[in-house]
């Protein structure tokens, strides 16, 4: 594997921990929203994340396919480009529905299995 894949890989899983911390104490997604603080740094995380997987190597991201880059990489340039047309919803679907198996999955390559 590449070193710079690795070390970015092990970003990602921090940057997912940090959105795990920042969201832990909410159990809906209305007390998360109202938060505003705490929204704003999430949405900022999810765009670290996306510029991570954007300089990710196209052979790393290839031999790791079944990760789904380019969603991580698009779902960066929507908190980016429509910050007020977030849909709340979603970003919390995706903090509790998604981001556990990505962490699982990046987990997996840095342990080599």
């Amino acid at each position: 594997m590449y070193e710079k894949d690795i070390l970015s890989t092990k970003l990602l899983i921090q940057t997912i921990d940090r959105i795990f911390e920042y969201t832990s104490c909410f159990s809906v997604v209305d007390e998360f929203v109202s938060d505003s603080k705490t929204f704003d740094a999430t949405l900022m995380n999810f765009v670290v994340l996306g510029e991570t997987v954007g300089k990710l190597s196209e052979p790393f991201r290839n031999e790791h396919d079944n990760i789904e880059w380019s969603k991580v990489y698009a779902f960066r340039n929507i908190i980016a480009h429509d910050y007020f047309g977030i849909d709340e919803e979603e970003v919390w679907d995706i903090i509790n529905n998604h981001l556990p198996k990505l962490k699982h999955q990046l987990q997996r390559i840095i342990n080599g299995s």
